[in-house]
């Protein structure tokens, strides 16, 4: 047997804690309540427009938090938890130099083009500004992309309530899949936005919990960290003090738990990677493009990054808590000691958030705290379900299969594949089992379609000699090449030192540089091609490139109101960070 199965056979016959009426009726509450707000909003939802883009008619302040919560997840929750139990404070680079940058940059330079073309999708754009060759292949990986990022949430949730609960896993998986399927089915896009700031807040609410209650144990920041370095000492960690620097241990692979050097996190993370995912991939970005107008487009993402930047209190500390005060080693996969009587448990990394929810969450609190994670489960899960139904229907279904249905057709069409789609994730939750942390996995998936798909959009957007030979042609060699380095250094390890430039580089340092290189690889074969085939003329490309389009202004606004001055605000707060952290 699986030994994940194995360990959660016997955590289903062992729940961490009990859970009393009140936790249940919180919870109860919970799911009716998410399902009402689907049923009421289904009466506005009568165009495709309505269902596919909430009729474009959210403010920034809504489109925001609604563009940050389809990211934060219960993927987020547990995997980032379990990331920075596993590699320390490291992992808060995926949230400051790993979102900050390119959540700024989608709002100042990218929204406008996205916003002007009126599209449903990004690769509503990229059939615009190379063809239906392009369109089609970005289409169809992110279609594939959106389900398996699904069936991690779907994963994550049941992992939560079997080690907390003791919850059958194919229960919990059906629960939440079917309420959340409900209500994006009845109202779509819609739906999901104004379920997603509800699950904001609720999100909040409840993860502050462990953070506020652990700190208080630890004795400060200052007591966490000795406590950290005695337990690594314990567990015969070399350098235990390399868990606790965001950057000062990247001048060298091996001066830090993760194995990777700044060059990986800089180039591989925060040029890569994160502004792949901020700014092309649709699940986040379909978000932003239902802003009622421009100026709330480029507000949205500011909005997101203002608290993007303090989301490692509810993701990364609780992993950092768990160093401190766990009284256990954690491993990258659970095992069950079948010699120990009753069987003994070994936790793994994706666990550390749900032991912290035991430890210090009673009747009632626990309810609340339950019912966060399971409300990141369908933020997370609705915005890759949403996301798939827009592109399948917009993207692969209407240009290859109908294109000239109705526009009642289309939104029955995406209710339809919404469903499908919740069936789909429901199915790849289980593909997901042997990863020793949720987030390589994830991170693996990122490198293979979101780093070579920023690629194109970028050169599309800032260089007009792009043609469509070269965005079809590089998008395919950055997509194959990458796959291939994944699967070369799974045949032969010993690649691994070719491709993260050290022999020491773990998982997430890999998918780092293998996006890197995806990213370069993208950008010499589009350049190359691009220069030996006809371009667009100038007169197509309108609303499309810069220095070829017009940007519609804002509005007359004060400084204060402006997306540029609180962009500022953030980068000086977002650099005054890293430094504290150093």
């Amino acid at each position: 047997m699986n030994p994940l199965m194995s360990s959660l056979a016997v955590l289903s016959a062992k729940p961490l804690v009990l859970v009393s009426p009140v936790d249940i009726a919180i919870i109860a509450i919970y799911f009716v309540f998410v399902v009402g707000i689907g049923v009421y909003l289904k009466k506005f939802t009568k165009t495709g427009e309505d269902f596919f883009m909430a009729g474009r008619e959210m403010t920034a302040w809504i489109a925001g938090l609604s563009f940050l919560s389809a990211n934060l997840g219960s993927l987020e929750l547990l995997g980032w938890a379990g990331s920075s139990y596993e590699y320390g404070i490291l992992a808060v680079h995926w949230y400051w130099i790993g979102a900050i940058p390119a959540m700024l940059l989608l709002g100042l330079v990218m929204m406008p083009f996205y916003y002007a073309s009126r599209t449903h999708s990004v690769p509503g754009y990229l059939q615009l500004r190379y063809g239906a060759s392009t369109r089609a292949l970005s289409a169809i990986c992110f279609a594939f992309m959106t389900i398996l990022m699904s069936g991690v949430n779907i994963f994550a949730m049941a992992a939560v309530m079997q080690v907390v609960l003791g919850w059958n896993m194919n229960l919990s998986i059906w629960i939440s899949s079917v309420t959340m399927g409900a209500y994006v089915v009845l109202a779509g896009l819609l739906s999901a936005i104004f379920n997603e700031v509800l699950q904001f807040m609720l999100i909040w609410l409840g993860a502050l919990l462990i953070p506020i209650l652990g700190l208080v144990q630890a004795g400060g920041w200052s007591g966490l960290k000795h406590r950290i370095i005695h337990n690594l000492t314990q567990f015969g960690i070399h350098n235990p003090s390399s868990y606790l620097h965001a950057w000062g241990t990247l001048g060298h692979f091996h001066d830090n738990p993760m194995g990777i050097n700044w060059i990986g996190i800089v180039f591989g993370l925060g040029a890569v990677i994160s502004m792949g995912y901020w700014t092309t991939d649709f699940l986040v970005v379909q978000r932003v493009m239902a802003a009622r107008d421009l100026r709330s487009a480029k507000m949205a993402p500011i909005i997101g990054a203002a608290f993007k930047m303090f989301v490692p209190i509810i993701v990364i500390l609780p992993g950092l808590l768990g160093l401190g005060l766990l009284k256990m080693q954690l491993f990258p996969q659970p095992v069950v000691d079948a010699a120990a009587a009753h069987g003994k448990i070994l936790y793994s990394y994706n666990d550390v958030l749900p032991l912290m929810l035991a430890k210090y969450c009673g009747p009632g609190l626990l309810g609340l705290g339950i019912t966060a994670l399971i409300a990141g489960f369908m933020s997370g899960m609705a915005g890759n379900v949403t996301a798939f139904a827009t592109v399948w229907t917009h993207d692969i279904y209407k240009p290859m299969m109908n294109s000239k249905a109705t526009d009642s057709h289309y939104l029955a069409m995406g209710r339809w594949s919404t469903a499908l789609g919740v069936l789909a994730s429901v199915g790849t939750a289980y593909f997901v089992m042997h990863a020793a942390g949720i987030m390589d996995y994830v991170q693996e998936l990122f490198s293979f379609f979101i780093a070579p798909l920023f690629g194109t959009v970028i050169l599309g957007m800032l260089w007009k000699r792009t043609t469509a030979a070269g965005g079809f042609w590089g998008l395919l060699a950055g997509t194959v090449a990458s796959i291939g380095m994944w699967a070369w250094v799974e045949r032969f390890p010993v690649a691994l030192k070719y491709i993260a430039m050290s022999s020491a580089a773990k998982p997430m340092a890999a998918d780092m540089f293998r996006a890197l290189w995806s990213f370069i690889i993208v950008i010499v074969v589009t350049v190359v091609v691009s220069l030996a085939t006809k371009p667009k003329p100038e007169a197509e490309l309108t609303g499309l490139v810069m220095g070829c389009t017009e940007i519609p202004p804002e509005g007359n606004y004060r400084l204060i109101h402006r997306p540029i001055f609180w962009a500022g605000v953030i980068t000086i707060v977002f650099i005054a960070l890293n430094i504290y952290f150093w």
